[in-house]
């Protein structure tokens, strides 16, 4: 019996079941999803981006992440730190984003976190990567059933942001960004890029 969490796609070559046919998604799936990521700046953006997805799809999000990168100055945290009520009442008005007030100004919030992260750490990536799962402690997915919504280390990521004043940072947002940022890998057994 085939595993019915892979997909073949045209090019005759399998991939997880979530990126369906869309070549937008393909791309995101084959070129992005799970590789590990360090540059400070992209990794606010997924984090962010990870909060805007909250209750949608990711596709959508994927599709207006250009949009959003001009909205939120390329999501240089330094610059978004310094955003005021006026550039919300902007952004507010930017229909090629989500315009979702909470989610708008916790990016703000979170951009000033950011930097109180930096000074403290040195670097976001030196802090989200010291929550790494220890390897002998990770078994990867045969199947969707296999892939949790949150694990006991996006927990811990969570409780951690949100007691240093981050928004939008739930076990679940932050799995999802440890998979995404390539944390953990959780491309199914038989996917090409596992």
């Amino acid at each position: 019996m085939a595993n019915q969490s892979l997909i073949t796609g045209i090019d005759g070559i399998s991939r997880c079941w979530w990126c369906g046919d869309d070549p937008l998604y393909v791309y995101y799936h084959d070129e992005e999803w799970g590789k590990p990521i360090y540059n400070d700046v992209r990794l606010f953006e997924k984090i962010c981006l990870e909060g805007f997805q909250a209750g949608l799809g990711w596709l959508t999000i994927l599709k207006k992440r250009e949009n959003f990168r001009k909205a939120f100055a390329n999501f240089d945290f330094h610059e978004v730190g310094r955003f005021t009520e006026k550039d919300v009442q902007i952004l507010l008005q930017n229909k090629d984003i989500i315009r979702h007030r909470g989610k708008i100004e916790a990016t703000i919030n979170n951009a000033q976190r950011a930097i109180e992260l930096e000074k403290e750490c040195g670097s976001l990536s030196e802090y989200f990567w010291s929550f790494r799962p220890e390897v002998c402690t990770y078994t990867p997915p045969e199947n969707i059933g296999d892939i949790p919504s949150q694990t006991l280390l996006s927990l811990k990521l969570s409780n951690d942001l949100k007691q240093r004043g981050w928004r939008f940072v739930g076990p679940t947002t932050c799995y999802a960004f440890m998979q995404a940022m390539g944390m953990v890998n959780d491309h199914i057994n038989g996917c090409h890029c596992r």
